[in-house]
């Protein structure tokens, strides 16, 4: 069975929630890039503590390995 990445884009990436939650996980990264705690190709993730994507606040916000993060339940 093949991917169809055009219809998973209609049917979900393009939501408008889902955006926002996008555009906040970029903008959670990028505020830890120039604090100087990642950077790009590091294999690091930036994770959200409480699992809410959009509450960036510093507290909330730590870097772990990507294996650890997407294995957080």
């Amino acid at each position: 069975m093949t991917r169809n990445y055009a219809k998973e884009y209609a049917d979900y990436h393009s939501r408008p929630a889902q955006k926002k939650n996008r555009a906040s996980r970029n903008a959670a990264r990028r505020s830890l890039m120039k604090q100087g705690r990642v950077r790009k190709g590091d294999g690091k993730d930036v994770d959200h503590a409480n699992g809410n994507p959009r509450d960036n606040r510093p507290s909330n916000l730590s870097v772990m390995s990507r294996i650890a993060n997407r294995s957080k339940k």
